[in-house]
């Protein structure tokens, strides 16, 4: 789960206007760079300050991400069966449980830098997966994939795969397995707690 905080947490930086214009991986770089060099110029963000981090997040992360649709390939064919209301609390709290997991992490990331593999891409395309390499001193460096699409606002990130490790499937085995045990409320709840 820990690769799964730092691939999150490396993600996007938040410059709306430009960012609709930028191709995928462009947008990729000039988030990460941004965050990376965030992390970089405040110590209490390297020290583990969850505060700042969540508000990093909240500020060049985040709106880069389709929380709704990340919470709908997470549910898988429950989905179809949340009410309205359900979906919405759904997405808020797994919205929130990413949130969690990055303020907790941000203070591993001193030190780190990514390399954006170019995407190739043709005329029309509007899904694409966009190639990083984290490279950590002293260890291998550690693939991590975007998942993305185009929308009016610019491209939006739909899952991360670190590794070969989907972050929407791992949570679809743990969120199948309480619905079926206990049933979308128990889910939302069960979110809700994790930290």
């Amino acid at each position: 789960m820990r690769a799964l905080a730092l691939l999150f947490a490396l993600l996007l930086p938040s410059v709306a206007a430009a960012a609709q214009d930028l191709a995928p991986d462009a947008l990729v770089r000039q988030v990460t760079a941004d965050v990376l060099e965030s992390i970089q110029n405040d110590a209490s963000l390297q020290a583990g300050d969850r505060r700042k981090a969540i508000a990093l997040a909240e500020q060049k992360v985040l709106p880069h991400i389709d929380f709704t649709e990340a919470t709908r390939l997470a549910l898988g064919s429950w989905w179809k069966t949340a009410t309205p209301q359900q979906r919405e609390r759904l997405t808020a709290e797994f919205r929130g449980l990413l949130l969690r997991t990055y303020a907790n992490a941000i203070g591993t990331y001193k030190g780190q830098t990514m390399r954006v593999l170019p995407v190739r891409m043709e005329a029309g395309t509007d899904d694409v997966v966009v190639r990083n390499q984290f490279l950590r001193p002293g260890a291998p460096p550690l693939r991590i994939d975007y998942a993305m699409y185009k929308t009016p606002a610019g491209w939006k990130i739909y899952d991360i795969v670190a590794e070969g490790v989907s972050l929407v499937l791992t949570y679809r085995t743990e969120f199948d397995q309480v619905v079926r045990q206990s049933g979308i409320d128990a889910l939302i709840q069960r979110i809700a707690e994790k930290e």
